[in-house]
């Protein structure tokens, strides 16, 4: 199944939600709410993949868990993309090659500075840290 065939499937569900919503309650979710049902689901795959590395223990968790948080997740993902008009293909493939040439461009710089005894400057100026290449809440350090 392509992007495509996914978001179909997930605009299928949105709109049955829709439907319900309007009966049950009398309005739809605004994105706002859709992104706290994401949070929520979030939180609930962290928990999974906790106790997948033994961190913790979950009733009713073990693999399909997993899989259903996970594609819940990818849900939320595509119709926040949808509701805020964003193109989710080009999106992805762009921050893909932004990250593609930034990562490499590090790894060519490290191993040029690694050629150069008592270096501890990557070519870019910038200092050298333990924290992750692309590690989350760094700016322009890959996906935030």
């Amino acid at each position: 199944m392509d992007l495509d065939e996914l978001q179909r499937r997930a605009l299928r569900v949105h709109d049955l939600y829709d439907e319900l919503n309007l009966r049950e309650r009398g309005r739809v979710w605004t994105r706002e709410e859709f992104m706290l049902g994401f949070v929520g689901d979030v939180g609930d795959l962290a928990k999974l993949v906790m106790a997948e590395e033994g961190a913790r223990e979950i009733p009713g968790g073990g693999r399909a868990a997993l899989e259903h948080e996970l594609a819940d997740c990818l849900w939320s993902v595509l119709i926040l993309a949808h509701r805020y008009g964003v193109d989710l293909d080009a999106a992805f493939l762009r921050t893909m090659d932004g990250l593609d040439r930034s990562i490499s461009d590090q790894l060519v710089g490290d191993q040029l500075v690694g050629d150069q005894p008592g270096s501890d400057q990557p070519v870019s100026g910038q200092p050298v840290t333990d924290q992750p290449v692309g590690a989350p809440g760094k700016r322009g350090g890959g996906p935030v």
